[in-house]
């Protein structure tokens, strides 16, 4: 079962978009593209901030 993390390694800035490119397996590239157009919208920033306090950091290998 694969669980949801922030990145560690794929990190621009909170490892959000690293983490869900990851988990959903494509490129974060296009995460952060589709948080890009959310922002231009207003609630890009809202939902990037809540999902950065809410997933967890991936954990030390």
């Amino acid at each position: 079962m694969r669980k949801l993390y922030r990145s560690t390694t794929a990190r621009v800035l909170g490892g959000v978009c690293g983490g869900l490119g990851d988990f959903l397996g494509i490129d974060p590239t296009l995460i952060r593209l589709a948080w890009a157009f959310l922002g231009l919208t207003g609630a890009g920033l809202l939902f990037y901030l809540v999902a950065w306090v809410i997933i967890p950091e991936e954990p030390a290998t």
